[in-house]
Order: C-alpha cells, then structure tokens, then sequence
C-alpha cells in the first residue's frame, strides 16, 4: 500500500505550519480530516496549509479542505492555503480561492495571519 498524502508539522507561536507533498484525494481524504481536525483542536488555533508541493487535489480534498475551514473558524481560527498553479487552478474551477484564502507563499500567508492579528481578527 502507497502513503499518497504525506506531511510535516510545525508550531510556531499562533500558528501551525503544515506542509504537504503527494496528492490530497478521496484515499487520502479520510486521514487528512482526521490528523487535521485533531491538531486544530489542540491548537494554535491558526493554520497555514502549504499546498505547494501536492500534485493533484480532487473533489474529495477539496471538500476535505472545505471542512478544515469551517472547523477551524468554528474554533476560532483561520486557515491560510498555499498553492501551486495546479492547485489554485483546480480551487478556481469551483470559485473557492477565497474561501479557502488561497496564498502565493507561507511567506506571504504569515503576513496575512499577522495583519489579521493587528486589525483584531
């Protein structure tokens, strides 16, 4: 049996940086949902999905990814979502990008999560 989604997990201060490679999709979904879910619960509340190196996200990860969010903001947080063309494209099909707050960069999602932590949310 092949691992298709792998990642890595890092805190730091407010948030939590995942970063992951190989494809997001309906074999992948259900473990997604369940690792994602348990880390938002434990916190920080915040996260930064760094997409950039997936390969391929089908309707099943993008519901998956869709969930994240609500959760997420139901916890109180936010979720930032690094993509790559391939993934952006495929986010854009189903008009989702800003949704799932779609960033070109975890550079530039950290700026995003820190001027939302200035301007109070």
């Amino acid at each position: 049996m092949t691992v298709s989604l792998r990642g890595t997990r890092d805190v730091r201060g407010t948030y939590q940086l995942f970063r992951l490679t190989g494809l997001l999709d309906a074999f992948s979904e259900p473990a997604f949902r369940k690792v994602m879910t348990k880390y938002i619960e434990a916190g920080p509340k915040n996260i930064i999905l760094d997409l950039g190196a997936i390969d391929f996200v089908d309707s099943s990860g993008l519901g998956a990814l869709v969930q994240l969010v609500k959760k997420a903001t139901t916890d109180g947080g936010t979720v930032q979502v690094v993509t790559n063309p391939r993934v952006t494209q495929t986010v854009k099909l189903v008009r989702l990008e800003k949704f799932l707050s779609l960033q070109p960069s975890v550079d530039d999602a950290i700026a995003h999560l820190n001027n939302q932590d200035s301007n109070g949310g």
